[in-house]
């Protein structure tokens, strides 16, 4: 039922939104692959889900946080699902967590997701991970950090670039990441040349270089 619930919305939100359109740097190469994006707040998951070409064999990753209802209140008001001191800002904190709570989790675990944790389960997060990409599909994974109502900071997170480590030691090749800027007005994935993770260096050695690369490529730069 969850699954033709989700081909039946995706292809809803197809039909009934702006086409998007895709520009590769390089022509895409089939194999395990990352595509790291830009948030653009609720817009970038729906369109990577929905109307990315690869679509079909990719799972995003998506916090936890919101695939429990009992968490989803909690989540969406340290998320900037609002302006901060807007007038109604008291009516949606006492609404707009708890439809989101009703409504999100069923929608959200009929995608092929790879649920994140914050604490010391991350390592199932990493797990599955592997295992997905060992099938030869693709992961999705929004890296940026808010700083506030519909902004993020310049720098990216970089816990998930251990993938990178644990990719190598499982199947003995580099990891293909793919930035990807998702462009509102243009309606268009930018879809950067891949940056590769390096197995003859140490992780902590080229983790900033790796996430400057990504975090220029997500930015559309």
């Amino acid at each position: 039922m969850g699954k033709r619930f989700y081909k039946f919305a995706s292809a809803m939100i197809r039909t009934f939104s702006h086409r998007m359109t895709t520009e590769w740097e390089v022509p895409f190469e089939e194999g395990p692959c990352v595509f790291v994006a830009n948030h653009v707040g609720a817009i970038g998951p729906v369109d990577m889900c929905a109307k990315f070409p690869m679509r079909d064999r990719s799972h995003p990753w998506i916090n936890n946080g919101m695939l429990e209802a009992r968490e989803v209140p909690a989540y969406v008001r340290q998320d900037y699902w609002w302006k901060p001191g807007n007038l109604f800002e008291p009516l949606l904190n006492v609404t707009v967590p708890y439809i989101a709570a009703a409504i999100l989790p069923p929608v959200l675990r009929s995608v092929q997701y790879i649920p994140v944790y914050h604490d010391q389960r991350i390592m199932l997060t990493l797990r599955q991970s592997i295992r997905t990409l060992q099938k030869d599909d693709y992961l999705i994974i929004f890296p940026e950090q808010p700083s506030g109502w519909l902004t993020h900071h310049n720098w990216i997170n970089t816990s998930w670039l251990r993938i990178g480590e644990m990719w190598y030691r499982a199947s003995g090749r580099a990891l293909k990441l793919y930035p990807v800027h998702i462009d509102r007005k243009k309606h268009l994935f930018k879809v950067a040349a891949p940056v590769y993770y390096d197995p003859a260096r140490r992780f902590t050695e080229q983790e900033e270089e790796l996430a400057e690369k990504i975090a220029k490529g997500i930015r559309g730069e």
